[in-house]
């Protein structure tokens, strides 16, 4: 399981190195905008108070807009979840499934590796690259405040990111999951993708319309604290989600032991498959 976790990082450390600089220097740019925005904060303040209030419900107040954790959630950590997890649904919808279709899985499996060791040790693999990366946008962020008025000790810092990293492991682990259901990995890639997006909508738009509260419930990103985990961080939301990725991965790694491997290319349905299955139970 080590040699497959190494060899997971190694092919992707040029994406870990990659988008962990683009968030580092994402966050250097918002939190230096910080002093600016409380320099004009009249003009700001007026022209925010001329906004609609159900938009307004999006940043939760004005006095909210010019704090340090309600400015960093808004321009930063709101965007977050999108923005990384395109790297997450993309890697995790290819944890195993992405090697299948390109014709080396069972060139792979040929080898002394058990698949449950694949499966998981590649798993932990994508978990450490979410950290990696996660590491290197709060050591950007930490630089960054060290020249603003922005001042939270580096631990509370960091809750944000632990945030972030639940989020994104679920939405890894059912892209995953998906990928072991669905015919190929675009169409898992595809709908935990459309799936994200709607949770980011459902959640956004629930402020707005206590109609969408019910709907809201059962959006993954109603449970992401963002820039709120520095005032105080939700173990109850992080642990379920931690949870419910853990459900994923394990029905992940049942289905993977019990299927046939593709020589290449995309597959069907596997209507019988579950058929079976079914029957057996």
């Amino acid at each position: 399981m080590k040699t497959v976790l190494r060899y997971a990082l190694l092919r992707w450390r040029g994406q870990i190195i990659g988008w962990g600089v683009a968030l580092a220097m994402l966050a250097f740019i918002v939190a230096s905008l910080y002093d600016v925005a409380l320099q004009m904060r009249g003009q700001l303040e007026q022209l925010l108070k001329g906004m609609p209030p159900e938009l307004m419900m999006f940043v939760g107040g004005v006095d909210r807009v010019f704090s340090p954790a309600g400015f960093l959630d808004t321009r930063y950590f709101s965007m977050l979840p999108l923005l990384l997890g395109v790297f997450a649904v993309l890697i995790g919808s290819g944890l195993v499934v992405g090697d299948e279709e390109n014709g080396t899985l069972d060139l792979i499996l040929a080898h002394p590796v058990r698949r449950v060791d694949l499966i998981i040790g590649r798993w932990l693999a994508f978990c450490v690259a979410l950290l990696g990366i996660l590491a290197m946008a709060w050591l950007g962020l930490i630089i960054a405040s060290s020249f603003t008025s922005i001042k939270f000790g580096w631990l509370d810092m960091a809750l944000p990111f632990v945030a972030l990293f639940g989020v994104l492991i679920w939405f890894g682990g059912l892209a995953l999951l998906l990928s072991m259901i669905m015919p190929s990995r675009r169409l898992a890639a595809s709908l935990t993708g459309l799936i994200l997006a709607a949770s980011y909508f459902v959640t956004a738009f629930a402020r707005l319309s206590p109609n969408l509260s019910v709907l809201a419930k059962w959006s993954p990103l109603t449970y992401y604290q963002g820039g709120s985990a520095i005032e105080g961080f939700n173990v109850g939301n992080f642990g379920g989600l931690l949870l419910m990725a853990i459900v994923s991965v394990l029905l992940s790694v049942w289905l993977f032991q019990r299927r046939d491997i593709r020589i290449a290319g995309e597959g069907g349905w596997r209507l019988s498959f579950f058929a079976r299955r079914l029957r057996k139970a």
